[in-house]
């Protein structure tokens, strides 16, 4: 039953998001020099997953905060993740990779907040109405599992576009695990 409630949810929130964002993310994605991801939270573990992928299809990718993650530069890309486009971290990243001439993406339930007034390009993930109390999926699930969807959807689109055989993704993959 909660199984087929969760599945339910994130297909109407995918239903409602625009189709044309994978292949629209693929091109922002290729024009990027580095990629700087970074989100707060559970969100947080949506864009480590995101930036190990990517990775994985050959691209120059950091988790912003991590220890080993270089400065930003103009011709980077941050793309943050955020429910709300609101969270206090997240803004203070954005304004400081703005300030040093990198392109902008956020990820978001909304399409108007700080953080949109600040990126390039904004993908907004569903409608907000869809976002009200949703019982059995509280406190953002619904936004980072629909935004975890789309993402993986999104290196999906960037493996059969490039034809990047598994095989070649696997010689990326961590060995000493």
């Amino acid at each position: 039953m909660h199984q087929q409630l969760i599945i339910d949810k994130i297909t109407s929130i995918l239903s409602a998001t625009d189709a044309s964002y994978e292949e629209k993310l693929t091109g922002i994605l290729d024009k990027a020099s580095r990629i700087f991801i970074a989100g707060a939270g559970r969100s947080a573990l949506v864009a480590r997953f995101f930036a190990m992928r990517l990775m994985h299809g050959g691209y120059d990718v950091y988790v912003v905060g991590e220890i080993v993650t270089p400065s930003i530069r103009a011709g980077d890309l941050l793309i943050v993740i955020s429910g709300s486009g609101e969270t206090e971290t997240m803004i203070a990243y954005t304004k400081r990779a703005k300030q040093l001439g990198a392109e902008i993406v956020l990820i978001s339930a909304k399409s108007s907040s700080t953080i949109a007034d600040m990126a390039g390009s904004v993908l907004q993930i569903g409608s907000p109405e869809q976002y009200g109390k949703v019982v059995g999926m509280p406190m953002g699930t619904v936004f980072e599992l629909s935004t975890l969807m789309l993402l993986e959807a999104t290196i999906s689109h960037i493996i059969h576009e490039k034809g990047i055989p598994e095989e070649e993704m696997r010689t990326r993959h961590a060995n000493l695990e």
